[in-house]
């Protein structure tokens, strides 16, 4: 029997077309530009984005703390759908599985985040704050002041 494991879905509208928002979420040098859930910075991104692909993403925090996660890309269509691996270096048994979805409304795009199979509920509500923050700077990156208001 598989045990039922946490899992975060987040929905933003950002003002910005899908094919912004995947380039800001593909191209490793817009990453470096925003990425991570506060306002530190990003030291390294690396990603091949197609089906086995590798991804990799070095970023600092404001606290000083650095986090690396990697993963593989597993399912690809430019400007709609992005599934990864999500892993920690040394910590197999945790990983996970990201998805954003991208779908384009009157004006912008409706990105879905979806982050399944954590393994438990403490780094599901450390990963929530964080994806939350990350997407805070992705808007902010692709200069969509309308979600603050």
């Amino acid at each position: 029997m598989t045990k039922n494991l946490p899992s975060i879905t987040i929905v933003r509208r950002i003002i910005s077309s899908p094919a912004k928002v995947y380039a800001a979420i593909t191209l490793p040098e817009l990453i470096m530009q925003w990425w991570g859930p506060d306002a530190g910075s990003t030291l390294k991104a690396v990603a091949d984005v197609r089906p086995g692909g590798r991804f990799s993403i070095v970023f600092r925090m404001l606290n000083g703390s650095e986090h690396n996660p990697t993963g593989v890309y597993r399912e690809v269509v430019p400007e709609e759908k992005l599934v990864f691996t999500w892993e920690w270096p040394g910590k197999p048994e945790r990983e996970s599985l990201v998805t954003f979805l991208l779908k384009p409304f009157d004006g912008g795009t409706e990105l879905t985040l979806i982050h399944e199979r954590l393994p438990d509920e403490d780094a599901r509500e450390s990963h929530e704050a964080g994806w939350s923050g990350l997407l805070d700077n992705l808007q902010i990156f692709l200069g969509d002041a309308e979600w603050m208001n």
